[in-house]
């Protein structure tokens, strides 16, 4: 064979100990390693990254040894010292500091400077340790050593490790042995010679050998010997083999005692008295070795030998039997099982074995044999039963065995007693108190916690925890109590004081809740020590907690009313009022109460809290005549009867009413809660009602004409659906109910937002237009502009400009508000500002009278009643057929420029009035008018004809100039297609997202009239994707065809100084180019600008 050739280049170095690594361990998600160093500390490792996750100190001199369990979750590590600490595997933090407990492991204290082995049980709830010629066994719960020392080895143990199966342990020593030993007993069940020191040990992965290795220099590999073999003989009724095979194990081990007994038990089975007696007696020599595995034997060992030997000393046996009973009962306990280890205790102390009488009788044959003392054996028997039924959560028999054992007792034994009264009684007690108390079982804590106050041996502590235990269950008042106990105990304690706020917390005492909880922070910045003073850093004060809060409600108030009505005072407040009055409400303080530490501090809640006080009810209703105005009702609550004398104050009242009964302390209405003689507060009132609507909890919409014995269709024809600002206040709101003039529901319809009722919003299309699909999904935005101006193009309001003013919010658009401007101008301006921000010029699409503020813009509302002109599409079959023909022509050159020049014109522009207009322009050469039509007086009907044009019929109540080739004018007239992008048919590349609420106006943030960037900006440079030829061609041609099909057009006449004007008709004017490819040269791509 080859030398094999060494690799010196890792493949990975994890750096950052400063002196030598000794220990190295991976955890089971393989992701992780902690190692252990001469430099006194551990790192926590990322295995993927190579990255320190923790550097871990406590230890005082150099990391020797490191284990870990095998879930992972604790480590243990041992240095120089032979110090053991233990370690979180996850965080890798000291558990010293979270179990508050020694979790160094001392009991190695003849190891000074030698290597310490450690080796986790299974299960991770045990360590064992070797570090001098013995094992020990630690609780990690507690960190308590568990029963008594292995003993065996005469030298230093090196090394320990656990069988696979978690029943056996092996450890090599400097003795020059390995020592097979059994977990649940401590024995050492084999052992194996080695040559020379044993230094390091392990299981085969079948669990059935033992390798070892030391200084001779060599594996040893140790077959583990079948250690049942007796125990199945018995099973199966072998008593000869069984017989044979204990013989076996006496001669190799003659201090095997529970061998003798088991030997005993199977001489006795074969009714070999004398035999059985002899290995009865020496189990009687080794009776303080007794075992918790060999208790049942042993007991029927005594039954035999009572049966076999009936003239032994009766009392004799009595003892024993009392001392097996105790031993099972300690067996007992330590399972858990309760209510076993009570009636063996209880047997035991009413034992003739414990009778005065015989207590003092020298039985020098037990002491002798047993090294028993009998009192001693004695006081531990009722303090065990004591402690079995404290355990078991039986408090009052724990209380009755103690009692009973004072009384059973001498006075020495008496005065330990007393201490364990004080002592261990009351830190028991706590313990299973505290246990419940984590466990919600507060019953069961209530009554361990009584029974320790008692026993006159409550420390302020109990009394604290009973108090806690009474808060959850709800019992206030008797929390309460406990709490005042336990600041008479201890007055300098901030347990007390904590308990008292909960505990005025839960009986809605508020104010005194944060009164203490004020004292309890007094405390603690006054605590002699750092560590309680430091306690204060995990609260909060209540003036943090007011902060927070007033952080929400302002939030809250921004997109509310800016005052509203209580509608259980009837006052009407500002937001400033509101706020004061939230803060006097139990709501409020008991959100102040609550929040005491920064895990308290829970946003969500506050909002939540806050949110249902503060919502509000707004009301859409009709305005009949004289209204409660803000000044009439200022001061003064709606429900005093001095306002009955003020016009349409019976409906507010009832307004507030309804509102308070569905549970809304605020409502709004528009009649007095704005002050109309403020312009600023007008102003603000009319660009944000809409927000307010939206962000209401519930609008009532009152129909004052609508009595309950209307029809079905009462609403449609309610005066309501003709007013111009019922528009927005129906739409806005998420939550809306109808009320008729008697305050009941509308239709007796208890659907909780009738805009979720089928009946109602069938009514509500059929009398506006507007249909559930609209509400449901409608947003605030410029898009569809002539549909929503369609749905407002009936309603009427009492001043004219609130028919524009009522759709700002609709369009999401913040305005100017100028009364006494005049619906013309008001709507131009909204217009205008549509057209300028979003490019949408589908309201221009309108027939009637001109505006003034703009030519292209109608000077009513009511022009957009007509329905949009939609002219059907061309099917899809047919378009590419026509698109067909069009490549066998050969215009595809054509079609590809003009397509190309359409899509780099221009977005519409409007701004100070003046409209800049992309369009498809058709020069009119021929203007007469047609005589005999019959047209409204006034009105006159002309012939239109245009280059590239079908002849046109026009209806207009203007005066136009006539003219034709044989009489030419200088003015000049156009027919123009108003352009519209989606007819190139070019991918969505950018998707808007829609603004999170409507209370984020982000359109209003720019100047008005400022027009958009032009969309030849975006595509002049061609694509980002990059287009095919063909592809391009196709929406080319496609473009064309759709050009040759009839369109809406605007007829426009030239203005002295340059600029256009539309000339308003009373229907759509539809033109029709007579053959696309042939005039294209006729069909100019230009810009106009409108007056």
């Amino acid at each position: 064979m080859s030398e094999l050739i060494p690799s010196t280049t890792p493949i990975r170095a994890f750096e950052d100990h400063e002196d030598a690594v000794r220990a190295v361990a991976v955890f089971p998600d393989k992701r992780r390693m902690i190692t252990g160093s001469d430099d006194n500390t551990l790192r926590l490792w990322d295995l993927e990254t190579g990255v320190v996750l923790k550097k871990m100190e406590g230890h005082g001199s150099a990391v020797w040894t490191l284990t870990r369990s095998r879930n992972g979750k604790i480590v243990a590590s041992t240095d120089w010292k032979g110090e053991v600490i233990a370690w979180h595997g996850e965080t890798g933090e000291s558990i010293t500091d979270t179990r508050e407990c020694v979790a160094y492991c001392t009991g190695h204290t003849t190891i000074w400077r030698t290597r310490m082995s450690l080796a986790w049980t299974p299960d991770g709830k045990h360590l064992l340790s070797g570090g001098g010629d013995y094992i020990l066994e630690w609780d990690t719960s507690t960190w308590q050593q568990i029963g008594h020392r292995w003993e065996g080895h005469t030298n230093t143990i090196n090394a320990i490790a656990i069988h696979p199966a978690g029943t056996l342990v092996a450890s090599a020593s400097r003795d020059k042995h390995v020592h097979l030993w059994r977990l649940s007993d401590r024995r050492t069940i084999a052992v194996f010679q080695h040559s020379s020191y044993a230094e390091g040990i392990t299981f085969s992965v079948d669990g059935n050998h033992i390798l070892s290795g030391g200084h001779d220099n060599k594996i040893s590999e140790w077959a583990i010997l079948d250690i049942t073999t007796a125990r199945d003989a018995c099973l199966t009724g072998d008593l000869s083999l069984a017989e044979e095979l204990l013989t076996q194990e006496i001669h190799a081990n003659a201090d095997d005692f529970t061998s003798y007994a088991n030997r005993s038990f199977v001489m006795a089975r074969k009714h070999n008295w004398d035999n059985a007696l002899e290995d009865a007696i020496k189990v009687f020599q080794a009776i303080a070795l007794f075992n918790a595995d060999q208790h049942e034997e042993a007991m029927l060992l005594i039954k035999y030998l009572d049966a076999a030997c009936p003239n032994v000393d009766p009392l004799a046996r009595r003892v024993v039997e009392t001392y097996l009973r105790v031993q099972l009962g300690i067996e007992a306990f330590d399972s858990a099982r309760h209510d076993e280890a009570a009636d063996h205790f209880t047997a035991a102390v009413n034992s003739e074995a414990f009778s005065s009488k015989y207590l003092h009788v020298p039985y020098q044959d037990l002491t002798v044999l047993f090294g028993w003392d009998l009192k001693y054996l004695l006081l531990t028997t009722h303090q065990r039963r004591r402690q079995t039924f404290l355990s078991a959560g039986k408090h009052d028999e724990a209380l009755k065995a103690h009692k009973y054992m004072m009384d059973a007792i001498d006075e020495i034994a008496k005065a330990s007693c007393l201490d364990w009264s004080n002592g261990e009684f009351h830190v028991l007690c706590a313990a299973n108190g505290n246990a419940a108390l984590a466990a919600s079982d507060y019953d069961r804590a209530i009554d361990i916690y009584s029974a320790v106050i008692d026993s006159n041996s409550a420390s302020h502590v109990v009394f604290a925890n009973r108090s806690k235990a009474k808060l959850g269950k709800m019992l206030w008042m008797d929390a309460l109590l406990d709490a005042q106990k336990v600041i008479e105990l201890d007055s300098l304690s901030y347990l007390g004081y904590n308990v008292k706020r909960a505990a005025l917390h839960g009986a809605e005492r508020y104010d005194e809740a944060i009164e203490t909880f004020q004292t309890t922070l007094s405390i603690l910045d006054n605590a002699p020590d750092v560590q309680t003073r430091k306690l204060h850093q995990q609260y909060l004060r209540p003036s943090e907690v007011e902060r927070a809060i007033r952080r929400v409600i302002d939030a809250q108030l921004d997109d509310a009313p800016l005052r509203s009505l209580d509608t259980t005072a009837g006052l009407l407040c500002d937001r400033e009022t509101q706020i004061n009055t939230f803060k006097m409400s139990t709501q409020y303080k008991a959100l102040v109460s609550s929040t005491i530490t920064h895990a308290d501090l829970h946003i969500e809640h506050i909002e939540e809290v806050v949110k249902r006080y503060l919502q509000y009810a707004m009301l859409s209703h009709r305005w009949e005549g004289k209204e409660p105005l803000l000044q009439d009702i200022q001061g003064k609550s709606v429900y005093d009867s001095e306002l009955d004398s003020i016009g349409g104050i019976t409906k507010l009242r009832s307004f507030c009413k309804t509102a308070r009964d569905a549970g809304y302390n605020w409502a709004w209405s528009d009649t007095c809660c704005i002050d109309k003689s403020n312009d600023v507060e007008v102003q603000e009132s009319v660009n944000s009602t809409f927000v307010w609507y939206h962000h209401s909890a519930l609008t009532i919409v009152y129909l004052s004409d609508v009595p309950p014995s209307s029809k079905s269709d009462a609403l449609a024809t309610s005066a309501w659906n003709t007013r111009g600002w019922t528009v927005q206040e129906f739409i806005a709101p998420k939550v809306v109910l109808f009320y008729q003039n008697n305050w009941t529901l509308y239709r007796n319809d208890r659907t909780p937002n009738h805009k979720d009722s089928v009946a109602i919003m069938q009514e509500i299309k059929g009398a506006t237009g507007i249909d559930r699909p609209a509400v449901a999904a409608f947003r605030p935005s410029m898009n569809s502009s002539r549909e929503k101006l369609h749905w407002a193009s009936t309603r009427v309001t009492t001043r004219q400009e609130d028919i524009a003013y009522s759709l700002f919010g609709i369009f999401g658009v913040r305005l100017p508000v100028d009364y006494g401007e005049k619906q013309d101008k008001a709507l131009g301006r909204l217009l205008q500002e549509i057209v300028a921000r979003s490019g949408d010029i589908s309201s221009l699409d309108w027939v009637g009278e001109s505006s003034d503020f703009n030519s292209c813009l109608p000077a009513s509302i009511t022009s957009y009643k007509a329905p949009p002109c939609e002219l059907p599409p061309l099917p899809e079959d047919d378009l590419q057929s026509s698109v067909s023909l069009l490549r066998q022509t050969g215009v595809a050159d054509f079609a590809s420029n003009f397509y190309t020049r359409l899509q780099n014109a221009s977005a519409p522009r409007f701004a100070a009035q003046r409209l800049h207009l992309p369009c498809i322009a058709f020069n009119v050469t021929e203007v007469r008018r047609r005589m005999g039509s019959p047209t409204p007086e006034s009105h006159l009907t002309y012939e239109v004809k245009a280059d590239g044009l079908h002849d046109l019929l026009i209806t207009t109540g203007e005066t136009l100039v006539k003219f034709w080739p044989a009489r030419p004018i200088e003015q000049r007239f156009f027919l123009v297609r108003p352009w519209d992008r989606s007819l190139l048919e070019l991918p969505d590349f950018t998707e808007f997202p829609e603004p999170s609420d409507y209370g984020d106006d982000t359109e209003g943030e720019e100047d008005y009239g400022t027009p958009p960037s032009s969309p030849s900006d975006d595509w002049s440079s061609g694509s980002p994707v990059k287009q095919g030829i063909s592809d391009l061609e196709s929406r080319a041609l496609r473009l064309l065809v759709r050009l040759g099909q009839p369109f809406g057009a605007f007829l426009l006449a030239q203005q002295r100084s340059g600029e256009y004007k539309r000339i308003a008709t009373d229907h759509d004017i539809i033109g029709q180019v007579q053959d696309v490819v042939s005039v294209g040269d006729l069909m100019d791509i230009r810009t106009i600008e409108i007056l």
